[in-house]
């Protein structure tokens, strides 16, 4: 057991015991160490069976928990920013679910303190970067064999909305992932956002602004558009095409099973985003662990949480004011290890 990392979790909800899951039934290399959730009871039941695990209402018990070696943060995004900062203080690799902070200012305080460090210790939880498909349209779009991007088409859509889900959630949650894929397929910053209000669908809760579709422009002049739809009620679809001056190339289009029976075939729609990234999340903390115990630190980093935090400030902005609305990015830090 002692040659296995050993990883505190923070944040024992959904996503949270769905990490606690992995990492102890899934990843090789690695064991949960330590759990901490203000509601301890929920976090009791996430560790489950699992031997040699301690568990906390703190999060910064955890983190100086006997046999912590790793932090793996899947807490509320209000909360990121402080467990980061103390994971940098103890000098812990961290795996920080997405958003890395949801405010631009708090990410680049973020930003700011790993470069003070000298050394990358955090990667950011952008698992479609992870997922085969994504990692075959990105190989697609490097390679140069469809030519120049010049636009990407994106689909977002999930069965329902949580209780707390506000509009502008649409655009800071979930077309984050969107954000991040897009800066990532084509290489390029988010310059401007405008975002476009249908009138909203009718299994909307009362005052949610669903669907939206969310423009950006790129530093580079391609164009990307997100159908956000959050409570279309009958499945979780992820899909993008990228249109290129020498062809097209589109991902998301058949992940269900086959069924054929009583005379008809149709095929079964993922209800979840963890049913549909499922691979694609165990490839990432499978990364992590990996490149931990090699004393790495690999994936999408700290400016690439704020660059998205960022855009999503700014879409928000456009949201609440109908104008195309300037992604403003501060200097990047100077340190070249930072990514």
């Amino acid at each position: 057991m002692s040659d296995l990392l050993g990883v505190a979790v923070l944040g024992a909800g959904h996503m949270g015991a769905d990490h606690v899951r992995r990492i102890d039934a899934v990843v090789s290399g690695a064991r949960v160490a330590a759990v901490a959730d203000p509601d301890v009871e929920r976090a009791k039941d996430a560790v489950g069976g699992i031997d040699g695990v301690t568990v906390h209402a703190e999060a910064e018990a955890a983190l100086d928990a006997p046999g912590v070696g790793a932090v793996l943060v899947a807490s509320p995004g209000e909360a990121h920013e402080e467990a980061l900062l103390a994971a940098f203080e103890r000098g812990l690799p961290v795996l920080c679910e997405k958003p890395m902070v949801p405010d631009a200012a708090g990410a680049l305080r973020v930003v700011e303190a790993e470069a003070r460090l000298g050394r990358r210790l955090a990667q950011i939880g952008f698992m479609r970067r992870y997922d085969a498909e994504y990692r075959r349209l990105k190989s697609l779009l490097d390679g140069g064999r469809l030519g120049r991007p010049l636009m990407l088409h994106c689909v977002h859509r999930n069965v329902s909305s949580p209780p707390h889900f506000t509009s502008a959630m649409l655009v800071n949650s979930s077309v984050s992932h969107e954000i991040d894929a897009a800066r990532w397929l084509l290489g390029q910053e988010l310059s401007a956002v405008t975002v476009l209000r249908p009138r909203p669908s009718s299994g909307a809760p009362e005052g949610l602004l669903d669907p939206q579709l969310v423009l950006f422009e790129t530093e580079g002049g391609a164009v990307v558009d997100v159908e956000v739809f959050v409570n279309c009620g009958f499945g979780y679809e992820v899909r993008c095409e990228a249109v290129c001056e020498s062809g097209s190339a589109r991902i998301g289009e058949a992940h269900g099973v086959l069924v054929t029976a009583a005379g008809e075939a149709r095929e079964e729609v993922p209800q979840d985003y963890l049913v549909r990234f499922a691979d694609a999340y165990d490839r990432q903390v499978q990364a992590w662990v990996d490149a931990t115990r090699a004393g790495r630190v690999t994936g999408p980093g700290t400016w690439d949480g704020y660059a998205a935090s960022a855009a999503a400030e700014a879409g928000v902005r456009a949201l609440e004011t109908g104008e195309r609305t300037p992604v403003e990015l501060a200097p990047r830090p100077p340190l070249g290890k930072l990514a």
